[in-house]
């Protein structure tokens, strides 16, 4: 008998709680400050390793590019905007989004150079 009391207890006891918890969990996204901001718009921090212009490519060790699901590595890329190469230079940051175009990694986005 106790049992049987017991169990619709603890049932509701958990239908209650787990919305709390899903909510506990939505607030904390916020106290991410700039990281969550970055992930919002695309933006990933990457610091220049390499600058080919006659090729056309930079070399960028990256955090996470979650649209492409790849994970931080080096990897070579291809700039939309040719004029980009002069905000770039080996060791320095930047910010900036990349996206296949045409089949072939490309920054398409670039948020100032440091």
């Amino acid at each position: 008998m106790k049992n049987l009391i017991a169990i619709p207890l603890i049932a509701l006891a958990s239908a209650t709680a787990l919305p709390a918890l899903a909510a506990d969990g939505h607030d904390m996204h916020g106290s991410h400050g700039a990281m969550h901001s970055t992930a919002e718009n695309g933006f990933v921090e990457g610091v220049v390793k390499k600058v080919d212009k006659a090729a056309g490519k930079v070399t960028v060790a990256h955090g996470p590019l979650t649209n492409l699901n790849m994970p931080a590595m080096t990897m070579v890329f291809r700039v939309k905007d040719a004029a980009w190469f002069d905000r770039m230079q080996p060791g320095g940051k930047i910010r900036f989004v990349a996206d296949s175009v045409n089949g072939a990694l490309t920054i398409v986005r670039l948020d100032g150079a440091k």
